[in-house]
């Protein structure tokens, strides 16, 4: 496979793991943009975090939900900030993990552990949707959120369950940093200097058309995906793209909604073009 991207300009939204999207194209000899989406911060109020972080030690959890690789590795920071990642450690290692999609899987697997259960829709739907068929009554469940999502769905459905449910965000979002970046991403494929762009997940579609309306270019958005190839990594990112009137033009091969398989179909739709 190697080289197989030589010579074509990707450009790829960036978000908690996209450095390691960006290195395995151009590993394949893609000339990559990157356009950093929005800046990651620790939650403004440590205090939170650091009892939640306590509490999971003194009382392990009976179930504990991971909807991303970020917020545990957030936690495990906060962890070894105040001297207790190895009792955290520990006390993750106790109870069932369920985590959204394959990202919090690695995370896990970083510090030595595996999931119990992942769920195949990456979503916040898809976690409720798993957990359902799974008892809850009288768990206690830690739930790691994520910003700029409205979770009230999800804690209603485990709540109406039976779970005793102790949520925590351990980050926050600063967007407004990278809007100049994001407009300029959109200028670059209205120019027609971006060979294909890359969508690992829904938000990044929401994301930009909400810059793009914000600063008036939503018609030169559209202008530029008009003429760029758009690459999706799997069905979530499809159907947002789909819901605002846009389309796919290269997918996975056999439904393997990841980074490699969606480069590989990257590299045989865009040498196609070029034929």
């Amino acid at each position: 496979m190697a080289e197989r991207l030589n010579g074509y300009r990707i450009l790829i939204l960036e978000t908690r793991e996209e450095a390691q999207f960006s290195r395995l194209l151009s590993e394949q000899g893609a000339d990559v943009l990157q356009c950093p989406m929005f800046t990651i911060h620790d939650a403004p109020d440590p205090a939170p975090i650091e009892a939640w972080i306590r509490r999971s030690i003194d009382n392990p959890f009976d179930d504990l939900v991971l909807m991303t690789g970020e917020g545990l590795r957030r936690l495990l920071k906060v962890a070894r900030r105040i001297d207790v990642e190895a009792d955290f450690i520990a006390a993750v290692a106790k109870p069932r993990k369920f985590t959204r999609g394959p990202k919090p899987g690695r995370a896990l697997r970083e510090i030595g552990l595996e999931p119990q259960v992942t769920t195949e829709k990456p979503t916040s739907e898809g976690i409720a949707e798993m957990l359902s068929r799974v008892d809850l009554r009288g768990h206690r469940v830690g739930l790691q959120l994520y910003p700029d999502k409205d979770h009230s769905a999800l804690t209603g459905a485990l709540t109406a369950q039976g779970a005793e449910l102790d949520p925590v965000l351990p980050y926050v979002y600063d967007a407004q940093a990278a809007d100049t970046n994001i407009v300029t991403a959109i200028d670059e494929m209205a120019n027609g200097r971006i060979d294909a762009i890359a969508l690992t997940s829904s938000g990044q579609v929401r994301r930009l058309l909400e810059v793009a309306q914000k600063h008036g270019c939503e018609a030169r958005l559209r202008e530029g995906l008009e003429r760029t190839p758009i690459a999706s990594v799997g069905p979530v990112v499809s159907d947002e793209l789909n819901a605002h009137g846009l389309r796919t033009d290269i997918y996975p091969a056999n439904d393997a909604f990841f980074m490699k398989p969606l480069i590989s179909a990257m590299a045989t739709a865009l040498g196609k073009k070029a034929k």
